[in-house]
């Protein structure tokens, strides 16, 4: 038996040899067959499949239906560069930004003071800031519902804490598709920044909402819901209108008049709704992104910004600028 073990080992052993040689012999032949590390082009981004930059893109739901037409209209300028584009709110985007997981932050708010010192203590960098649309907030309510105008105090008494306006009759509508008459609250998540907002422009700063509402993750699911839901009222981007929903006029205060939310009532300030929207880098940014910033800006990528239902730029807009340290939430 000894003699038999002794023997099988004697045969294994050259055989274990020869496999070690020909494995050699092959990396040697085929050296392409080792994976490699890419490195990104140009100093930015990140390399991916064919070579290509990929620009990573995070951040706010209202920005991704632009974000993603950026994106395509972006292919046709640059084919070596691709955008990539993840939403999750503004919130989400400047985490990200802070945690250095994403090169641009997509945000309808601004960033607040404690976010830009922790970027700067994470990366010693300043967070630089970018204009690069408005956005109307409107008013949706199902398509059957009567009504055609609401004021702050109206809006307030039916989304704030503590509010009295819980039924459809106290706004003298009458809403013949909600059989019970009740109004349906539509909010959005707290790390969306069209929820600070909102909060902050209607209800004012130390007021919270009022406990109900559905909350939903993004500018879409808001419209999609009101358009099931005629007992509803929710607040979204103008650009995510449908012919499901009725975007309400808005007036400040009760004595003013109404206006729609769009482009026009947006640039010369009469729709009283509407906010900024930014993108964050880190510190000046690399190539790749500079330039993708600078056609956002340009007539061609502001042309993208009316055609998806923003509001663009005013002309001769600088492209980035240090952000003042949480100014505001818009």
């Amino acid at each position: 038996m000894k003699t038999k073990i002794l023997e099988s080992s004697m045969l294994v052993s050259p055989l274990i040899r020869m496999a070690s040689r020909m494995a050699v012999l092959i990396l040697m032949t085929f050296p392409l067959l080792i994976p490699v590390a890419c490195k990104p082009e140009g100093g930015s981004g990140t390399a991916g499949k064919g070579g290509k930059t990929i620009i990573q893109m995070t951040g706010s739901d209202t920005m991704v239906n632009l974000a993603q037409a950026w994106s395509e209209a972006y292919k046709m300028v640059e084919p070596s560069v691709s955008i990539e584009i993840s939403g999750g709110g503004s919130g989400v985007g400047i985490t990200a930004l802070i945690n250095g997981t994403t090169e641009i932050a997509n945000s309808s708010r601004k960033m607040e003071e404690g976010e830009i010192a922790k970027a700067k203590a994470a990366h010693g960098k300043e967070a630089r800031e970018s204009v690069v649309g408005y956005d109307a907030l409107a008013i949706y309510v199902h398509k059957s519902n009567p009504m055609e105008e609401i004021s702050f105090s109206q809006l307030a008494g039916i989304y704030a804490e503590n509010g009295e306006i819980t039924l459809w009759e106290q706004l003298k509508v009458n809403n013949a598709g909600c059989r019970n008459g009740e109004i349906i609250l539509i909010n959005r998540h707290s790390n969306s920044g069209t929820f600070h907002y909102f909060r902050e422009a209607i209800l004012g700063k130390r007021k919270d909402f009022k406990l109900g509402s559905r909350d939903m993750h993004g500018s879409k699911d808001v419209v999609e819901l009101i358009t099931q839901t005629p007992c509803a009222i929710g607040y979204s981007g103008m650009g995510y209108v449908t012919d499901g929903v009725k975007m309400l006029k808005v007036k400040k205060k009760n004595e003013d008049p109404a206006y729609n939310p769009n482009v026009e009532n947006t640039l010369n300030g009469k729709y009283p709704v509407s906010r900024p929207m930014y993108m964050y880098t880190l510190g000046e940014p690399t190539p790749h992104v500079k330039k993708f910033l600078d056609w956002v800006h340009s007539d061609a990528g502001q042309k993208i910004v009316t055609e998806t239902g923003y509001v663009p730029m005013p002309k001769n807009v600088p492209a980035l600028s240090t952000p003042e340290s949480g100014k505001d939430k818009k």
